[in-house]
């Protein structure tokens, strides 16, 4: 049987790749532009990290972590996701100790062992975004708004609707209240519930808002009405909502939001588009103030996102917003076998790579194979050395876009001839 990729990874090729590659620059210009700066994690952390940061009860540490351990016995996981790897290396590295914020972004490839299926692969591309040290509500809208501006630069402006809410915080009248009434109404409806809700019923509730099958069924529970928080988070929430109109941003207020991880504080927020189906959640994110003091730090506030790269690309291909991707604009070709011809015709492929991008060297097969490559490819223009030309010094220049059009230029001035017509 022929060597396949594993259920669940798979190759990304040309011309996926490239528009994956410019996605990923488009996102390192915007965060580097609010002052983030990257961050490059190891794919492989100890598995309590995970267990430890993201929660027991979470489906990531219950059934999604690839784990495995290493010839120490150590037990290890591939990361599922970025905020606690970050986290780590926040602590690790004692950047809180360097004063001021530290704003980091990190791109790369997450694990989940979980059902494949259109826009969830077992591994998957996020870019994440962590904002450490500044407790104000501006933190929160600063990433959002970073991450709604990549989302506006790909393409996706007016296709995806940014969803909030507020979680409160840990103080007995803030969401413990509320934890403790909704817990009384999933009580009374538990027959009702799958079995992981019915699990991690008493342990903790509020996953069953998230919950992809009993969730939509709960929406309209009698607790949440009855969500009041302290007055400290509805005075951060209710900062969030005046700033985030005020950066040209509009939101949704969802009640039932959580986003299924413990760490969550006070403002959680998804944006979400129609244009991806059922998995509809395009990134997300929150406040996490008690993470870093829980996993041995001090009392740091954070806020922070990730997006999934494939989703967004699929919402880019429904919304007709995939770009090109990107062509030779030249082809150099050669009329003739001939050792001299093919040196010529190399030389100058490598200069004008200096400032443009450059296929040829088909030199063994006919000139009319090498310019049907040239037209596959989408070159701008064919560059065509022929021996009587070049017995002059001279090479034909041809513009592809209009066949007809073509004239004979100097070798010596060929790069300013076509770096000219590349700016006309």
């Amino acid at each position: 049987m022929a060597l396949q990729s594993v259920k669940g990874f798979k190759d990304i090729l040309p011309p996926e790749s490239e528009r994956t590659a410019a996605f990923e620059a488009l996102a390192r210009g915007v965060l580097e532009s609010f002052g983030f700066r990257e961050l490059r994690l190891p794919v492989v952390e100890a598995q309590e990290l995970f267990v430890k940061a993201t929660g027991e009860t979470t489906d990531i540490v219950e059934k999604e972590m690839f784990v495995l351990t290493d010839a120490g016995g150590r037990n290890l996981a591939l990361r599922p996701e970025g905020t606690p790897g970050a986290v780590r290396a926040f602590l690790q590295h004692n950047l809180n100790l360097q004063g001021g914020r530290t704003k980091l972004y990190y791109i790369g490839s997450m694990f989940r062992a979980e059902r494949p299926q259109a826009g969830r692969f077992r591994e998957f591309e996020q870019i994440g975004a962590e904002a450490f040290g500044n407790g104000h509500p501006s933190a929160d809208v600063e990433t959002i708004l970073a991450l709604a501006r990549i989302l506006d630069g790909a393409g996706l402006k007016g296709r995806y609707t940014v969803h909030l809410n507020n979680l409160g915080c840990e103080r007995p009248e803030c969401r413990p209240a509320y934890r403790a009434k909704l817990l009384e109404f999933l009580r009374s409806v538990a027959d009702t519930l799958c079995e992981n809700c019915k699990r991690r019923l008493e342990r903790n509730p509020l996953r069953a808002l998230d919950c992809k099958g009993d969730g939509p069924k709960l929406k309209a529970n009698p607790a949440t009405p009855q969500l009041a928080p302290c007055a400290e988070c509805h005075a951060h929430f209710e900062t969030v909502k005046t700033l985030l109109p005020a950066g040209g941003l509009a939101f949704e207020l969802d009640p039932n939001l959580v986003r299924g991880l413990d760490y969550y504080t006070r403002t959680v927020f998804e944006l979400r588009s129609a244009d991806v189906g059922s998995q509809d959640a395009l990134a997300g994110g929150g406040r996490y103030d008690g993470l870093i003091k829980s996993m041995g730090g001090p009392d740091v506030p954070a806020t922070g996102w990730a997006l999934g790269v494939e989703r967004v690309l699929m919402a880019l291909k429904a919304a007709g917003s995939i770009a090109a991707p990107p062509h030779p604009e030249v082809y150099v070709a050669v009329q003739a076998e001939s050792p001299e011809l093919e040196k010529a015709a190399f030389t100058a492929m490598q200069s004008l790579r200096d400032f443009c991008r450059v296929e040829g060297a088909l030199f063994g097969h006919s000139l009319k194979s090498q310019m049907r490559e040239a037209d596959r490819l989408g070159a701008t223009f064919a560059v065509i050395f022929g021996p009587s030309e070049f017995s002059e010094g001279k090479c034909t220049v041809k513009d592809l876009r209009a066949k007809d059009q073509q004239s004979q230029t100097a070798i010596a001035e060929l790069a300013k001839e076509i770096r000219s017509r590349l700016n006309a």
